[in-house]
């Protein structure tokens, strides 16, 4: 199973440039979509319901903001939406399908903002996702966590760690989350471990300044998998060839148990 995992800012703006997320990357199996900021009735009826695929779409309450979606050419035994807590559902954050033994969950993780501003909403948020992927454990499912997670974890993860000491994605908060999440509870940072040393591997670049073209960016973009899956993953891979949004798709390849 390829799962893909693709924050588009902005679904509508995507299909405006030809750019079909399901399709842009070869074989995906399953795509988890973030920061849509829309709901499936705002999309031509081929996009909400593609042929050939099972889509959910999560919308935040606020009108054009945030926003997830699972797509998947096999229908989920079940789908999820949210992780029963506030504010979080009510920004359309999080989408869970599970096939079989496996739960994908595809994550929006909250923004800190601007001299941290959220960023209680956001430890509170990571917490959630702590018990939620709990939960789905506590049932025997292995868990795939992909998505925007909007915290880079260590220097190696943006261009200039030094320039961005205190500011939102690299706040020592949100970097100590993500030590807790992969050392303390055992979730394997997949493309770090096939990875380790590679530099300028960054999933996000501002518009401003050319700073894609000069891959002056930021790894935002996960796919981390619980410890019962590591051995299943067969590959991961960041794909930033594939344009059209401020970030570029990641994908991993996993067994299904």
């Amino acid at each position: 199973m390829r799962i893909v995992s693709w924050n588009v800012n902005g679904i509508r703006a995507v299909l405006k440039k030809d750019l079909i997320p399901w399709q842009v990357v070869p074989e995906a199996d399953v795509v988890c979509l973030q920061e849509t900021k829309a709901h499936a009735g705002q999309l031509p009826d081929a996009m909400a319901q593609p042929d050939g695929w099972h889509a959910t779409w999560v919308a935040a309450t606020r009108p054009g903001y945030s926003g997830v979606a699972l797509i998947s050419r096999q229908q989920p035994d079940q789908v999820i939406v949210g992780m029963g807590c506030q504010p979080h559902d009510d920004e359309g954050r999080v989408v869970t399908g599970i096939f079989g033994r496996v739960a994908v969950v595809g994550a929006y993780f909250t923004n800190a903002q601007d001299a941290g501003k959220r960023l209680d909403v956001k430890r509170d948020f990571c917490a959630a996702m702590e018990r939620h992927l709990q939960h789905l454990r506590d049932q025997g499912l292995g868990t795939v966590l992909v998505g925007d997670y909007n915290i880079a974890h260590k220097p190696i993860d943006l261009a200039r760690p030094a320039a961005n000491e205190g500011n939102a994605g690299y706040l020592p908060e949100e970097r100590a989350w993500m030590t807790r999440y992969t050392e303390e509870l055992g979730y394997h940072d997949v493309y770090r471990e096939l990875h380790p040393q590679e530099e300028g591997a960054y999933t996000w670049w501002s518009y401003r300044a050319g700073a894609r073209q000069r891959n002056v960016g930021w790894r935002l973009d996960y796919t981390t998998v619980s410890p019962e899956l590591r051995s299943a993953v067969r590959a991961c891979a960041h794909h930033p060839q594939i344009t059209g949004s401020d970030h570029c798709p990641v994908s991993i390849d996993i067994d299904l148990p």
